[in-house]
């Protein structure tokens, strides 16, 4: 007979992107972790194509701002540590990102916020405004100036899942595809299905799903910055391809489908980048992102559930949040410090 394996001293439940960051943190600190994945890793959102981890706006600044940007300046050490550990990369590329000013007003406003980011970005990146026109690869300008920052990153969301997979199983954590049963301290990250169970469990509404689409290009340029116009991305990978996206939809029919809002969404790509007007489209992607009703990431202790915990809701920003997010949990299941902001907390969303 083999040798019994320990029981776990931690269960995560989900394999997407907060779960796989949490299994790791947890394992990083000598924890025997089990993750159990009902459907296959990245099967929800963090399964999609677009990878943009960008910050918000260095004004008007709040806990959510200030955690995101200590886990975007994280970032790029706590991708490379699960590379090394797993042999596989994730496509992370601190590249920057431009956004077009529409006019005088908006160009003022972007000063305004340079000056903001220099003091709130602690000199690790820069937030300025330049003059349009010295490349190829830049949107349309209204005013003839751009933001250019150093903060925003690229990430391959396939591929980081698998990274951390490789990683989890290399440093020995139980990974079950399917049922399994949870042991020792639960960390549900379930996406938009687990919202929906927090919610019936509280009696009370805490968020729920939002439909994205997205779509991929095979458009080289791989050590190009993002560019970002009215709610839209457009972000360069590594592979060669180009990823543009997302729409946000409340109401659906099919939450898998692909249909005319994409389609909108590409002929707005190529007329911020004509250079895409004749790359083959490879991939076109639909699902549900768990967003909740803060819309910041939702953390912390299931109310009435003893040892059970919450790591959910990290709409549009989840990729961005995820090293942080996991390292936070690892501290407050493993050595009981809870860093939690207080506007992330499970039981400020009700």
């Amino acid at each position: 007979m083999g040798k019994r394996k320990a029981a776990p001293d931690v269960t995560v439940m989900g394999g997407g992107i907060f779960g796989l960051a949490c299994a790791w943190a947890c394992l990083k600190r000598g924890a025997r972790v089990r993750l159990i994945e009902t459907v296959g890793i990245g099967a929800g959102s963090s399964g999609g194509l677009v990878g943009a981890l960008s910050p918000h706006v260095p004004e008007a600044w709040n806990d959510k701002k200030a955690f995101q940007l200590d886990s975007l300046l994280m970032a790029e050490s706590w991708w490379a540590e699960v590379t090394a550990q797993s042999g596989v990369g994730s496509g992370y590329a601190r590249l920057g990102r431009l956004q077009p000013l529409a006019d005088a007003q908006a160009v003022a406003l972007a000063q305004r916020r340079a000056e903001t980011a220099a003091e709130l970005w602690q000199g690790r990146a820069t937030w300025r405004v330049i003059e349009a026109g010295g490349s190829d690869w830049q949107p349309p300008s209204a005013s003839g100036w751009l933001v250019e920052d150093t903060l925003t990153a690229r990430m391959a969301p396939r591929r980081a899942g698998a990274a951390l997979l490789a990683a989890i199983k290399a440093k020995g954590g139980e990974v079950i595809i399917g049922e399994g049963e949870a042991r020792g301290a639960v960390i549900w990250a379930t996406g938009f299905a687990g919202l929906a169970e927090l919610s019936a469990d509280l009696g009370r509404a805490v968020g729920g799903a939002v439909k994205g689409q997205s779509l991929a290009l095979a458009h080289d340029a791989r050590n190009c910055p993002q560019i970002f116009i009215d709610g839209l991305h457009i972000v360069p990978h590594e592979d060669g391809t180009v990823a543009i996206g997302s729409t946000s939809e409340r109401v659906w029919d099919d939450p898998v489908s692909t249909d005319a809002q994409l389609e909108a969404l590409l002929a707005r790509a190529i007329a911020a980048c004509p250079q895409l007007a004749d790359a083959p489209v490879l991939t076109r992607w639909a699902g549900l992102r768990p967003r909740a009703h803060s819309r910041a990431p939702m953390l912390g202790e299931w109310p009435g559930r003893p040892g059970q915990y919450v790591a959910n809701g990290g709409f549009k920003i989840g990729f961005g949040m995820a090293p942080k997010v996991a390292e936070v949990m690892a501290d407050l299941l493993l050595e009981g410090r809870d860093g939690i902001p207080e506007g992330f907390r499970v039981e400020a969303s009700y």
